[in-house]
Parts: C-alpha cells; structure tokens; sequence
C-alpha cells in the first residue's frame, strides 16, 4: 500500500458523496468495516450497516465542495485533513480529519472522523 492508494480511495469517497449510489458506497468498505462517524460513539458496523447510515445522512450532488490534503500514510494507515463547505448562504465550513485504515484491496475496514464546524 502507497499514499497514492490512499488519495484515489479519497476520490472514490469523493464519488460516493456525490452519487449516494449504493455500490459507489459500498465500494470502499470491506465486508466487516467499522465506521466511527465520530470517535466517541458506537462505530456503524459492516459494509451493508455503513451503506445504510451513509443514505439516512447524504448531502446532495453539488451541495458540498471538498479539499483535503494527505498528512500521512504508512502501514496501511491514512492520515487526512480535509476542508468542506456547505454552499449554503452564507457558506458553511468544516474540518475534518480522518484516519483511515485500509486493507491490501484498497477498502477500508476502519475509518474514524474528527469534524467541527469553523466559527
């Protein structure tokens, strides 16, 4: 595993916020995934469980507009600062920072995020 692994799984994360597709969503997970959509709540567990929880919360296509940046990568861990603002008037901003663990197929079967909205 590269950097480079982890920056196209980014796009594909990118994609699937897009789409809401479900095999887009599904598609970066591993079958036995764990998603901490914040790291001190239950994480949604399994891909089928990820890709249902994903749909309960999806922004729509062209809502968003995103910019990350990759920190650190090693091990099969990812390490990755984004930005997102909500193109709402006025526009609303948050940080992220995800880590990201990812097994040697390019899924990830953990994925944590750290997110607050920017005053």
């Amino acid at each position: 595993m590269r950097e480079k692994d982890l920056d196209k799984w980014v796009g594909r994360y990118r994609r699937a916020w897009e789409s809401n597709d479900p095999k887009d969503i599904g598609a970066l997970w591993t079958e036995d995934a764990v998603f901490f959509r914040r790291p001190d709540e239950e994480p949604v567990q399994g891909r089928d469980a990820i890709v249902r929880a994903w749909l309960e919360v999806a922004d729509a296509a062209g809502e968003t507009a995103f910019e990350y940046e990759v920190l650190g990568f090693g091990d099969g861990v990812g390490f990755v600062r984004g930005w997102t603002t909500y193109l709402t008037n006025p526009p609303t901003l948050f940080s992220n920072l995800w880590v990201i663990r990812l097994d040697r197929s390019g899924r990830a079967h953990e994925f944590t995020e750290w997110w607050m909205q920017a005053p």
